[in-house]
């Protein structure tokens, strides 16, 4: 007789995003393979009744079993995908659908684990599932979910958050680094790394990484703003003073800090150190470069600028980030 592993109940409901649902039982399927004793996952998806679920990307998918019936199962881990809608404005929403909020709060009470996915944390969150917990989710949607529940101490930065029992993710791909932390937890950091290798994904990030990065901002709407965002990112090592800015893009100073503050919340200078230490970060991740070099090649000029500005951003110093998050 075949032993069942794990059980995992995957939330599903109409718009629900596709990767959210597919991506971690692809991380859970590995696990039985990668390792010779443990009977790993048994995944299920659940929805409110056995009718085919369209999602985000119009793919239709089957439920196994309805939210009643999973209620009656010995739940492991809940986990809970998310979704959005874009109103006329362009902006993103989370969607909340009370029913499923419902089945949410009823299913995670038979769970010895939650996990929400993406935007799913607004999901737990109006289940009443973070309350006076922190927690992530979308970069977009983060600064909604603390609006809406002060309760909660929303923190965007981490690709996952673990607080207790419950796990928040971050946007979208983070759902696989999520996915591999829970399998760590359940078989240790060597089936984790050996799952991860099968997936080809280059480094297991710990929960600390950061989700932001300066290329992720939102698009600016001002043609000459693109612009200049492209010609920094072109010119890191070069000088870039806001007199240097300004004259590229044929504007005052003072005409330039205001347009960098209207469109991207931030002033020239500021944008260009957050830049310099997006390129630093990613050359401390994946490759052996030594500080001095590093400093000059981003535009820092000397050690003690890049360790100022990495202490300013990200509350750490090169050297302790390289040894964290160092690929191989």
């Amino acid at each position: 007789m075949t032993t069942v592993g794990r059980l995992i109940v995957v939330v599903l409901f109409e718009g629900v995003d596709l990767l959210d649902v597919t991506g971690p039982p692809e991380v859970f399927s590995l696990v039985q393979r990668e390792t010779a004793d443990a009977t790993g996952y048994h995944v299920v998806l659940a929805a409110e009744t056995m009718d085919p679920v369209t999602t985000a990307a119009g793919v239709r998918i089957l439920p196994d079993l309805t939210f009643h019936e999973a209620a009656a199962r010995r739940i492991d881990t809940l986990l809970v995908p998310g979704a959005v809608e874009v109103d006329s404005s362009r902006r993103v929403q989370p969607l909340t659908d009370p029913a499923v909020v419902g089945w949410v709060k009823v299913l995670a009470a038979g769970s010895r684990r939650v996990a929400s996915v993406c935007v799913g944390a607004h999901l737990l969150a109006a289940a009443g599932l973070l309350d006076g917990r922190r927690a992530t989710t979308h970069w977009s949607t983060a600064p909604q979910l603390a609006a809406d529940y002060p309760q909660i101490e929303v923190d965007a930065d981490p690709i996952f958050i673990r607080e207790g029992n419950v796990w928040t993710g971050a946007g979208i791909s983070a759902c696989l680094d999520l996915s591999l932390a829970l399998v760590a937890e359940d078989f240790g950091e060597t089936t984790a790394l050996r799952v991860a290798r099968q997936l080809v994904m280059y480094l297991k990030r710990p929960s600390g990484q950061s989700q932001f990065s300066v290329p992720l901002e939102p698009v600016s709407t001002t043609r000459r703003i693109e612009d200049l965002r492209q010609h920094i990112a072109g010119h890191l090592g070069d000088r870039l003073t806001v007199a240097d800015l300004a004259a590229y893009a044929h504007v005052s100073e003072r005409q330039l800090t205001r347009i960098f503050k209207a469109e991207l919340g931030t002033t020239p200078s500021s944008y260009v150190e957050s830049a310099r230490v997006e390129r630093a970060r990613q050359q401390l991740e994946s490759t052996d470069v030594t500080l001095e070099r590093l400093a000059s090649s981003c535009g820092f000029g000397t050690t003690d600028t890049l360790v100022r500005a990495f202490r300013r951003k990200l509350d750490t110093t090169p050297t302790e980030y390289r040894l964290r998050f160092r690929a191989g």
